[in-house]
């Protein structure tokens, strides 16, 4: 006789669940202006929602960050729940929808049960466009199970007070594929973009993965910044970890400018793997 299944809780099917993530504000990089629209949507609500009751407004449901692989906008979210004090539930919009046929809406339902029981939380859907593409009209059952997971994604945000002790944030790098049922009102109405970041920027996330390295005088950042054109921040946090390694590859204790030119050239170079996924665990 077989045995039935355990429950797909959503632990076993790969959510990340952290009780209060360490990453603060001063982790975070060059997204001052994102970090402030971020901190008056989920934040703030959280922390002062008699404000809101005696305005009189409601703050934005949800809220969608918008850009390219490995520019913060897991760090954004982690950040914002260190911030309240809020349990961090991040999930990938692909491992639900690849499970089994009819448990992707089962597992949307015990992730935001999950959330009520451990709030206040922030829930953190990355790669929302793998659950929330545009419905087509000829639909396979793979397609199918999408829009079942879809339609229990609308439910759950429609059934939130946007006051209460749960926020919401989604990201995705593909909106133009969104389906407009989760941008209206009441949904992901708060759209944040996070762009590649700028010289400027580039060079503060570098002073930040590298305040705990033993740097030589002659690091100049400015300088490093320059020479990564078009690094994302996993890509930078990347760079830092690689000067080290060279260091300690030749028993040095302290890390050089060389160490840093070296680093830009082999992340930043013609790496075959880096274009698969530039993501980075601190950035994605």
């Amino acid at each position: 006789m077989g045995v039935l299944p355990p429950s797909l809780d959503p632990i076993v099917t790969g959510a990340e669940i952290i009780d209060k993530p360490p990453v603060t504000y001063e982790d975070v990089g060059g997204l001052e202006g994102q970090m402030r629209e971020l901190r008056e949507a989920v934040e703030d609500p959280l922390l002062k929602p008699d404000l809101y009751r005696k305005v009189g407004i409601e703050p934005p449901k949800g809220v969608l960050l918008v850009g390219p692989p490995g520019t913060g906008k897991t760090l954004l979210a982690k950040a914002v729940a260190n911030r309240t004090q809020a349990t961090f539930i991040r999930f990938v919009g692909s491992e639900l929808v690849q499970k089994y046929i009819g448990e992707g809406a089962r597992l949307v339902r015990e992730l935001f049960q999950l959330a009520r029981e451990k709030a206040p939380s922030i829930v953190f859907i990355d790669e929302l466009d793998s659950v929330g593409a545009k419905r087509l009209e000829v639909a396979t059952s793979g397609d199918r199970e999408v829009q079942r997971t879809l339609m229990q994604l609308l439910a759950e945000l429609d059934g939130f007070n946007p006051l209460g002790e749960v926020k919401i944030i989604g990201a995705t790098n593909r909106p133009d594929i969104l389906d407009e049922a989760l941008l209206r009102p009441g949904r992901f109405d708060r759209i944040i973009e996070i762009s590649m970041p700028g010289v400027e920027s580039r060079m503060t996330i570098f002073k930040i993965h590298t305040r705990k390295m033993n740097v030589a005088a002659d690091v100049e950042y400015a300088g490093l910044a320059s020479k990564s054109d078009g690094a994302t921040g996993a890509d930078i946090h990347a760079i830092c970890t690689e000067a080290g390694m060279f260091a300690i590859r030749e028993d040095r204790e302290v890390v050089s400018m060389a160490d840093f030119e070296r680093a830009v050239d082999k992340v930043l170079g013609d790496n075959p793997i880096r274009s698969a996924d530039s993501s980075g665990a601190m950035y994605a």
